[in-house]
C-alpha cells in the first residue's frame, strides 16, 4: 500500500515528498466526515452509513501512509514505523490524558483520530482499532484502499486538479458510486483494478 500511495502522489506531484503538504490536516477533516456518516447529533435522527464510514477510514489511511513516507524518509522507514505502531500498547496519551482504546466507542475513536491529527500526530493503532470496530478487516481495507486508489487516479485523469472533474454522478457522490460498483466485483481477481476502472469509465461517460 505504501508503494501504491507513492505512485498516486507522484501522479499528482512528482516532487510530492518535498512539497510540504499537510496530510494530517486532511486526516483531521476525514475523521470529521466519518463522524458525520456515523451520526453523532443528539438533537436529530441520524442513520449509520457504515460503508461510508469505512470509506472515510480508507481516506485517512491514504493520508496516514503519505505522512509516514515523508516523516520516515521513504517507504522502508514508513513500513517499520507502521509495524512498530501497530504492535504498541492499546492506549494513547493526548493532552495529558490517557485513552484506553478498548474502552472507546466509534465516535470517541473518530474524535481521537481527529484530535491527534490536529496536534500533528498519526496513530495507526487508533486507526486499526477504529477499523476493527467498524467491521473493516485489513483484507477488506486493502480491497477498499485499492478501489479508492483507482478512483483517485481516475479523478486525476479526468481533470480533478484542474477543476473540470464532475464529482456528483446523477445525484450521487462518486465515492457512493464506487462503493456500489465494488460490491459486484471480485477483489481477489488480478484484474480487479482494471475492471473497476472500466466500470467507472462507463458510468462517468454517461454523464456527458
Amino acid at each position: 500500500m505504501l508503494n501504491l500511495q507513492d505512485q498516486l502522489n507522484r501522479r499528482i506531484n512528482p516532487d510530492w515528498t518535498r512539497a510540504g503538504q499537510r496530510f494530517l490536516r486532511a486526516a483531521f477533516v476525514e475523521s470529521a466526515e466519518a463522524l458525520e456518516h456515523h451520526g453523532w447529533k443528539w438533537w436529530k435522527k441520524q442513520t449509520l452509513d457504515l460503508p461510508q464510514v469505512q470509506m472515510e477510514l480508507i481516506d485517512i489511511l491514504h493520508f496516514y501512509l503519505s505522512h509516514a513516507i515523508v516523516a520516515h524518509d521513504g517507504g522502508d522507514g514508513a513500513a517499520r514505523a507502521l509495524m512498530a505502531d501497530l504492535a504498541g500498547a492499546d492506549a494513547v496519551v493526548l493532552d495529558g490524558k490517557t485513552y484506553a482504546l478498548p474502552d472507546l466507542d466509534i465516535p470517541e475513536l473518530l474524535e481521537l483520530l481527529g484530535g491527534l491529527a490536529a496536534c500533528g500526530r498519526a496513530s495507526f493503532k487508533v486507526l486499526a482499532t477504529t477499523m476493527t470496530r467498524c467491521q473493516l478487516t485489513w483484507n477488506e481495507a486493502f480491497k477498499q484502499y485499492v478501489s479508492k486508489n483507482v478512483l483517485n487516479l481516475f479523478r486525476q485523469d479526468h481533470g480533478y486538479k484542474e477543476g473540470s472533474y464532475i464529482k456528483i454522478w446523477n445525484g450521487e457522490e462518486d465515492n457512493v458510486v464506487l462503493a456500489r460498483l465494488m460490491t459486484g466485483l471480485d477483489a481477489a481477481r488480478p484484474d480487479f483494478a482494471e475492471q473497476l476502472l472500466a466500470q467507472l469509465e462507463q458510468a462517468y461517460s454517461s454523464l456527458k
